[in-house]
C-alpha cells in the first residue's frame, strides 16, 4: 500500500511538490500528462495553480485527478536543500 499525499504545491514549469503521509517530499513532473484529455486544460497555470488535496490524492478544479500509487512511483524523491536549489 502506497502512503497518501497529504500536502501539494504547484511549481515553475509544471511540477509539483507532494509531501506524503510517510513525510516523504517529492516532485513530479506534470509535462508528460499536459497533452492528454483534460489535463490539457492545466497548460493554462491558473488551472494548474488550483491543485489542492483530495482525500488521499491530488485534483484540480476542473476535475482532474491522479492517483497516489502513480504520484508516488512516478515522483522524485528530494532533500530540502536540494529542492530549494533547483526548484525555487
Amino acid at each position: 500500500m502506497y502512503p497518501g499525499v497529504k500536502n501539494v504545491k504547484p511549481l515553475a514549469d509544471f511540477k509539483l511538490h507532494l509531501t506524503f503521509e510517510n513525510n516523504e517530499e517529492r516532485i513530479f513532473d506534470m509535462n508528460p500528462f499536459l497533452n492528454k484529455g483534460i489535463f490539457r486544460e492545466l497548460r493554462d497555470t491558473v488551472i494548474f495553480d488550483t491543485v489542492h488535496i483530495s482525500f488521499d490524492t491530488i485534483q484540480w478544479e476542473n476535475g482532474a485527478d491522479l492517483c497516489p500509487e502513480m504520484l508516488y512511483e512516478d515522483s522524485t524523491l528530494v532533500d530540502n536543500e536540494s529542492l530549494n536549489k533547483t526548484i525555487f
